[in-house]
């Protein structure tokens, strides 16, 4: 597999991250300072880009994000403007308006697991957030949590930080506002969820700057990449759950047949690997969506 973005008539590649890749356009466009974002079909685990992709999870990435902003649409506007887009990335392209995106990922928890346990068990707190004790592997808090991060570069780590860190970066009432409106859209996404069995236990959302000056939720949303998504019917504290995302990859990765270290580049995924992912991300969107 090439990583290499696809050339676009029209459009100048700009960036690439882990998984999207975004264009600006080649010439004014008429519907002002725009982006192209395109979700390709590229995989991550451990901080690694992986060479094999997973087939169709561009569109499916795609298709969740638009269906969860119309979702929160009463709650926060969103920075999708078009879906007029190059035939070559039809399915996995939005044009967006461009952003000036707040140097802080949103991370709102309503269960305990991954970087937020261990920090649990370090200091009975997340995030500087103190939590009640004899909580562990999948406990559900007491009520959702906002546990910010800072954002990291290609190939680094986001690193979790406290509330005042983000008040230190953008003042106290934006860094609350941010807050709120985080711990507002887990909470409706946790809600509509529930309806299609699927359990949000956290998510991680991204925020900028529109041209009013107004808080605009960009990049994705609520998609099994930015998220955990546990089935309901299987749920059971102690111990890991399964998830409706990337777990295959990543257990197969940490296990000795693939003879990885995690510093040098990674194998090729197995076939049934890719298999079986792409099955859990479909499962995703055909409960939430249909």
């Amino acid at each position: 597999m090439t990583t290499t973005a696809p050339a676009l008539a029209g459009w100048d590649h700009a960036y690439s991250g882990k998984v999207r890749d975004l264009y600006r356009p080649s010439a004014p466009h008429p519907l002002g300072d725009v982006v192209l974002v395109v979700a390709s079909d590229r995989i991550s685990a451990f901080d690694h880009v992986l060479p094999t992709p997973i087939p169709g999870k561009g569109e499916v990435l795609t298709r969740l994000s638009l269906w969860w902003f119309d979702q929160l649409a009463d709650l926060v506007p969103n920075h999708v403007v078009s879906l007029d887009v190059p035939a070559e990335v039809s399915g996995r392209a939005m044009v967006c308006r461009r952003l000036e995106m707040f140097p802080v990922e949103c991370v709102a928890r309503g269960y305990l697991t991954g970087s937020g346990l261990v920090e649990y068990r370090a200091g009975q707190a997340v995030c500087g957030v103190p939590l009640p004790p004899g909580l562990g592997e999948a406990s559900r808090l007491p009520e959702p949590i906002f546990t910010p991060a800072r954002k990291a570069e290609l190939g680094d780590h986001d690193e979790n930080i406290a509330f005042a860190a983000v008040v230190e970066q953008l003042g106290e009432a934006r860094a609350a506002e941010l807050r709120d409106l985080t711990l507002t859209i887990y909470s409706r996404a946790a809600e509509v969820a529930a309806r299609s069995g699927i359990i949000v236990a956290d998510t991680k959302l991204e925020f900028g700057l529109g041209h009013d000056g107004g808080v605009v939720l960009g990049d994705e949303v609520l998609t099994p990449d930015s998220s955990r998504f546990w089935p309901a019917d299987g749920y059971a504290p102690g111990h890991v759950q399964p998830s409706f995302d990337k777990q295959f990859v990543r257990d197969w990765l940490a296990a000795p047949e693939s003879g990885w270290d995690r510093s040098s580049s990674p194998p090729p995924l197995p076939p049934e690997v890719v298999e079986r992912t792409r099955e859990r991300y479909l499962e995703a969107a055909v409960r939430l969506i249909g």
